[in-house]
């Protein structure tokens, strides 16, 4: 067997991969919960690293324990080619979400492997620590680091809601690599994902190419009040916390429904106080929302309007606010040559596609930042992630790893 524009991955196998995932860190019926930095996550980071030593690659780990194996080149002074994703899951997580992308890089690799064909650049798959933020807060740190948006220092002192810290849990698990996170000269990165939204299903289509994201805008605030007793004490004189929190997240609720109609969101996503005990009024809590319109300039004034509800909200409550971080993504951010290479195979395989926008944040995002970037979404059953019934049949990702397959190549051989 020789590489072709004929050759095709292979699915069955891509599959078993997938299959031999979802036995590693189970939570509901059908789900995972593998969070990032747990006992879990270290069997899968083995797993992986197994793997691609199997097939031949060379293996790295970051000071942030992102995954890199790579495989060579013809050429390996010319800037490598990243596929990648994450492993890691939410806490009532599915099956495919990130690690669909990860494992479809190895295909690629494998598949390069059955052919015979070594590319003019580099290949390197990568397996992106904390995409989820679910244990460790914000979500994407590692490929945040990685582009230089966030300082490693301050990623390692990330302190999770049980009270670990992110450095020591990558030494507890092996995974506090020694390789710089600092991404280098990158030819361009790729990733494939389910979409996590109902279009490709409902419309029928097999796969999406990717051509930007909703800009995204989100803050992160804490509240101050007053402990006091749930009892004796006058509703004049209650500073709560957890109700200035509470006020906030429905405020920008709101937000999301005024805008609903032309699909701005808008989300009250966690709230967390101290005490939060019955008999007694909390004095700390902290909240995040975020808010999102496929228009930046709606987007913006969305964005506005969460900030300026913030005091008004903790003042009903008699408490003061302060915003402690605050972050934005999407746009029109992936390389237009490299969409233009997705589309054209996509018509070349016959396989019924379209354009799209990702609604959700993707460690792609910030590697768009650093270097030529593109997406391709695979369709999920009506939609549904971030939940344990996330369901994909192997057909859904038969055009998109195609698809994957022969746009990296084209894009390490060429001249």
């Amino acid at each position: 067997m020789s590489y072709s524009l004929d050759t095709r991955a292979d699915l069955n196998r891509f599959w078993s991969t997938i299959e031999a995932s979802a036995c590693i860190g189970t939570g509901r019926p059908g789900g995972l919960s593998r969070l990032t930095l747990s006992d879990t996550d270290r069997e899968m980071r083995d797993l992986f690293v197994t793997w691609c030593k199997e097939a031949g690659l060379s293996v790295e780990v970051d000071e942030c324990g992102s995954i890199f194996g790579q495989r060579d080149g013809q050429d390996n002074g010319l800037p490598p080619i990243l596929i990648g994703s994450h492993l890691d899951t939410q806490i009532n997580g599915g099956r495919y979400d990130g690690i669909a992308g990860v494992l479809a890089g190895l295909e690629v690799i494998r598949t390069l492997n059955d052919a015979g064909h070594v590319t003019r650049r580099p290949l390197v798959v990568v397996d992106w620590t904390n995409e989820e933020g679910a244990r460790f807060s914000p979500p994407m740190v590692a490929s945040g680091c990685f582009v230089g948006t966030y300082d490693r220092d301050w990623v390692h002192d990330l302190i999770s809601d049980d009270g670990a810290r992110f450095g020591d849990e990558l030494e507890r698990i092996g995974y506090k690599g020694e390789r710089p996170c600092k991404a280098g000269e990158i030819d361009a990165y790729f990733e494939l994902h389910i979409e996590q939204g109902p279009i490709l299903d409902t419309e029928g289509r097999d796969v999406g190419i990717v051509t930007g994201g909703y800009p995204v805008r989100g803050l992160r605030a804490s509240f101050a009040g007053k402990t006091a007793h749930t009892g004796p004490t006058p509703m004049d004189l209650r500073h709560n916390a957890l109700v200035a929190g509470a006020r906030w997240l429905t405020a920008v609720d709101d937000i999301g429904w005024d805008y609903a109609v032309h699909d701005g969101k808008a989300t009250g996503a966690r709230l967390t106080a101290w005490p939060n005990k019955p008999g007694i009024l909390s004095d700390v809590a902290e909240a995040v929302c975020d808010v999102r319109h496929p228009d930046p300039i709606t987007t913006r004034v969305m964005a506005e309007k969460m900030r300026r509800c913030l005091d008004q909200t903790a003042a009903m409550a008699g408490c003061t606010a302060r915003i402690e971080d605050e972050w934005e993504w999407g746009g029109d951010i992936f390389d237009a040559e490299l969409i233009d290479s997705l589309r054209r195979h996509a018509m070349r395989l016959d396989v019924n596609w379209r354009d799209i926008q990702s609604q959700a944040g993707h460690d792609a995002y910030f590697l768009a930042t650093h270097c030529p970037t593109a997406m391709i979404f695979a369709p999920c059953k009506n939609g549904i992630t971030h939940n344990n019934e996330e369901h994909c049949e192997p057909s859904d990702f038969e055009a998109g790893l195609n698809i994957l397959l022969h746009a990296v190549v084209e894009r390490a051989d060429r001249d």
